[in-house]
């Protein structure tokens, strides 16, 4: 059961609130090259992320602020460090959500500045909790980075919050440690009721990143605990969207979405299924957003019996391949002839889809 959180407003996509749960992804181009910047939260956006997050590390970067605002197809957050005034300066151009740190970006009085220009101009602020530059106070007291240290100085920024009198604030609690995240977001959710922007920080690269990010978001998930998310991944931020649709989709959340299945190769597989498989999921990556499910398998033991489940498929066997259509055989293949007309095949019942 989802938990139950306040509704903050990013721009035009609500976070918490019960709205579905939004992706997000960050930018890795200099925000001060404008063209740059904008193609990538282009490419993005066309990739399925619905909320975009831009470093601004300097007063150059902050002029950019107000183009990509107004030309961006989906809300834009600031990503601000040390310097309060480039947060207050990104809200004063039109920013939705800024997010700011508070190891980092000072005491009261400054972040007291940031919130208030957020109560003036309407915009949102995530409280961004890292483990990595916590106070020195709370890693003094907890001997370190603890889960317990994040929470509480959450729950500090809390009181700050609601004397200023703000209630568009989301909260995140990250660390690379994915137990630790997990515990934080954990405590911080029985104490408050903000929404969560929930992640792995410095997760990893593509495939260690995307694993340990599926361990500590498909927990929290199933506990009914995140209503944004990121995957930080040292790739390409396209990347991270598709690993975060595929988390979604592999827990029943959100939209449907193409799933290409495939056996484990093993000694009964006929045909070189590693490669059929790639290549049947490159030729459909287009159709990422269609609820089409392909099976592409390697024997006669399940593959049969998993090719019937799927929209269409194929299962090898003794050198040939089976097309499936709807659970029914089609077509005997040779393999040379299998992906070329397994994806011509999804093709034509993608087509058929409405949407």
């Amino acid at each position: 059961m989802r938990r139950k959180t306040r509704a903050v407003q990013v721009g035009s996509v609500t976070v918490g609130g019960g709205a579905p749960i939004s992706i997000q992804s960050m930018t890795n181009t200099s925000t001060k090259d404008q063209g740059a910047t904008l193609g990538q939260i282009q490419a993005l956006y066309q990739a399925g992320c619905d909320i975009v997050r831009i470093a601004v590390p300097d007063n150059d970067s902050l002029l950019s602020v107000e183009y990509l605002v107004h030309a961006s197809p989906v809300p834009l957050v600031a990503d601000v460090h040390f310097d309060y005034r480039l947060a207050v300066g990104a809200i004063e151009r039109g920013i939705a959500k800024v997010r700011i740190h508070p190891g980092n970006i000072g005491g009261f009085d400054k972040a007291e500045q940031v919130l208030r220009a957020a109560l003036r101009h309407k915009a949102a602020v995530r409280i961004g909790v890292n483990s990595g530059s916590l106070p020195k106070e709370l890693l003094a007291r907890y001997q370190g980075p603890r889960p317990e240290a994040m929470v509480e100085c959450a729950l500090e920024y809390v009181k700050w919050i609601e004397y200023v009198g703000l209630d568009q604030v989301v909260f995140s609690l990250k660390s690379s440690d994915v137990a630790g995240t997990i515990l934080a977001y954990q405590l911080f959710s029985q104490a408050a009721d903000y929404p969560l922007h929930i992640g792995v920080t410095e997760a990893g690269t593509l495939l260690k990143g995307a694993v340990r990010s599926a361990v500590g978001l498909g927990i929290l998930l199933s506990q009914g605990i995140g209503d944004t998310l990121r995957i930080a991944l040292t790739a390409d931020p396209v990347e991270e969207v598709s690993v975060a649709q595929e988390i979604l989709s592999s827990l029943g959340i959100g939209a449907k979405r193409l799933r290409v299945i495939s056996c484990p190769t093993c000694g009964r597989t006929s045909g070189d299924l590693i490669s059929l498989a790639q290549e049947v999921e490159q030729q459909l990556k287009d159709l990422s957003h269609i609820p089409l499910k392909v099976a592409v398998m390697g024997c006669s033991v399940n593959g049969p019996g998993e090719a019937k489940e799927a929209h269409v498929g194929i299962a090898l066997a003794k050198g040939k391949a089976v097309l499936f259509r709807h659970g029914k055989p089609v077509e005997l293949l040779p393999l040379s002839h299998a992906a070329e007309r397994l994806v011509e095949e999804a093709r034509v019942i993608a087509s058929t889809f409405k949407g």
